[in-house]
């Protein structure tokens, strides 16, 4: 494979210039120029997550988005195909996110790709991605027979979603967040109504979002309300979780807490951001939708 294949690093990248929403042609050699990169900075300004700020106190949440890739394949120095499942763990730190799309047409460029094993498979991955990340970007190849780490689990704590409830708020609505009582406690809730939307395309994507704290004990229903108001808000899966995290932060304002969303599968990839305000030991579990 050769080196002088380059990640597009366009400071002005934007969804719109992307492949996303067009029709493309599937590369099915080599090709890191595939991958997309696109800034996190604009949007965190959008939240009041300014350079600034990140210059004097840094980030308030640590995290990860975490990528599991169910369609992976090359071929091996004889021209068998392999296969394999693989998890990106992406630091929320880093400069870009990686549009999904373009993460999927670069997987694919592998199909017809000799490879002398996994060895150089995870070395080339871990290569382009942290380029276009801006960051370092952790890879983990799993042979199906040893996959059993992902099997799909139930969420922990307890479901919201069976609150009777009346909605009008179908864009995001920090002003529905409230705290209950003064009394601290330690949980976790979780809704499987999350829905918002592809900014590009307007496609809907779906997810489970569990958001576990400590501290003054939140409204349960307007907590669901907030959730279901994304319901038509045009952002990336990363976005809407940091938006989560910082309207919780500053309607409720938690001692600690941690907002992750386990989004649905798409052209075999599945998007798990989470943000915390601590270094949470967090499972890559899935659920039942993905």
């Amino acid at each position: 494979m050769s080196d002088s294949k380059q990640v597009h690093r366009d400071e002005q990248a934007s969804p719109e210039t992307s492949l996303l929403g067009k029709e493309t042609q599937y590369v099915d050699q080599y090709d890191a120029g595939l991958l997309f990169p696109i800034p996190r900075q604009p949007k965190r300004d959008e939240i009041g997550l300014g350079q600034l700020d990140a210059e004097e106190g840094g980030l308030p949440f640590f995290g990860q988005d975490i990528w599991n890739a169910f369609e992976l394949s090359w071929l091996n120095a004889k021209g068998k195909p392999e296969v394999a499942v693989a998890v990106f763990r992406i630091p929320a730190d880093s400069e870009n996110i990686i549009e999904s799309k373009s993460f999927k047409l670069y997987l694919n460029s592998f199909n017809q790709t000799k490879l002398s094993g996994c060895h150089e498979l995870q070395a080339t991955l871990e290569k382009d991605l942290s380029s276009a990340a801006g960051a370092p970007v952790m890879v983990e190849l799993h042979g199906l027979d040893g996959a059993i780490a992902l099997q799909v689990v139930e969420p922990k704590g307890r479901c919201i979603d069976g609150l009777d409830i009346e909605v009008s708020h179908y864009h995001p609505e920090p002003s529905l967040l409230k705290n209950q009582s003064e009394l601290i406690v330690e949980e976790t809730l979780y809704s499987h109504l999350l829905r918002s939307n592809c900014p590009v395309t307007g496609q809907p994507d779906w997810a489970t979002v569990e958001i576990s704290y400590t501290g003054k004990k939140i409204d349960k229903a307007g907590l669901l309300a907030y959730i279901i108001s994304f319901r038509q808000h045009n952002d990336f899966h990363e976005q809407c979780v940091e938006r989560m995290f910082v309207d919780l932060s500053q309607r409720c304002k938690p001692e600690e807490l941690t907002v992750v969303a386990r989004y649905t599968r798409r052209g075999g990839l599945d998007i798990n951001p989470w943000r915390s305000s601590n270094r949470p030991d967090l499972e890559n579990r899935r659920f039942v939708r993905q």
